[in-house]
């Protein structure tokens, strides 16, 4: 087995470091890693894992996706991206940066019992396979998701206003998910978080630095056991010899983050279930 990874400053080479980690610990043998640079040389990858008899590899982000080229006799896992084209990942098995829908709305109903319906804009070119889950998992929490569609930032602060029109914050919620159009950082992301405010609308988040800047919570990726989980799906191609090809799949080792200031604001007690929090905010 071996692992290719992003040769790259920090605060990222530690998550990475970390996911190699994990990585290893369930590999329980050994892993030959590569650190790729952005230069990189892949058809040099290619034999130096051939040299190595490398019959799967884990390549972390989208660098070492990139560097590594699947073929016969090798299969490829790729972990940390938050997505791949559909007709890319065909053939492979990847294991999205993008929580699990399904782990996003249990917590949600926990956090806010009277939720009953969830809003999310979003960019089909990049989230289309993450709304086939959500519309699953929105079923069997008992939710509706109202999915709305926009290809650029005008259409996506257009559907925003769309929802605030509508919205009824004593059983509505507004989901954040890991899209570069719809949850631009710069326009969308301080518009959407005042209007939410203003109206005392609870938002969640796929992104953990949102809730700093208050959404109400969002689940993050736990690196250590997201390397494990990437090492088994690997043992698993090992053992089968069947290559996996299993497609986007969601990120479901999660931890989570929650900003109680904003609990407050929404009128949430929180106090029994902060224990189960891996990180909070406005940190004590």
């Amino acid at each position: 087995m071996a692992v290719a990874y992003p040769d790259i400053g920090e605060p990222y080479r530690a998550i990475f470091e970390k996911i190699v980690e994990g990585i290893e610990d369930r590999a329980n043998s050994r892993v030959v890693k590569y650190a790729v640079k952005p230069s990189a040389d892949s058809a040099e990858l290619k034999t130096a894992l051939r040299r190595q008899d490398a019959r799967v590899v884990i390549a972390l982000g989208r660098q070492g996706m990139k560097a590594v080229t699947p073929d016969r006799g090798m299969a490829m896992v790729v972990g940390g991206v938050v997505t791949v084209p559909e007709s890319e990942a065909r053939g492979l098995s990847v294991v999205s940066l993008s929580p699990d829908p399904a782990l996003l709305f249990a917590r949600l109903k926990v956090l806010m019992p009277a939720a009953k319906r969830v809003h999310v804009v979003y960019d089909l070119r990049h989230n289309a396979w993450l709304m086939r889950l959500a519309r699953e998992a929105a079923r069997a929490q008992g939710l509706e998701l109202v999915a709305y569609e926009a290809q650029d930032l005008r259409g996506a602060m257009q559907q925003y206003q769309a929802i605030f029109a509508v919205v009824d914050s004593r059983t509505d919620a507004l989901w954040l998910p890991q899209d570069i159009t719809t949850v631009e950082e710069g326009s969308v992301l301080p518009l959407v978080l005042q209007e939410s405010w203003n109206r005392s609308l609870t938002v969640f988040s796929s992104t953990f630095g949102h809730v700093r800047r208050g959404v109400l919570f969002a689940l993050y990726p736990d690196n250590v056991a997201l390397g494990k989980s990437l090492a088994g799906l690997a043992l698993g191609i090992l053992a089968s010899g069947n290559h996996g090809e299993h497609g986007m799949m969601p990120l479901r080792d999660v931890r989570i983050a929650v900003n109680l200031r904003t609990a407050q604001h929404l009128g949430l007690d929180l106090r029994r279930q902060q224990p189960s929090f891996d990180l909070v905010f406005p940190e004590p």
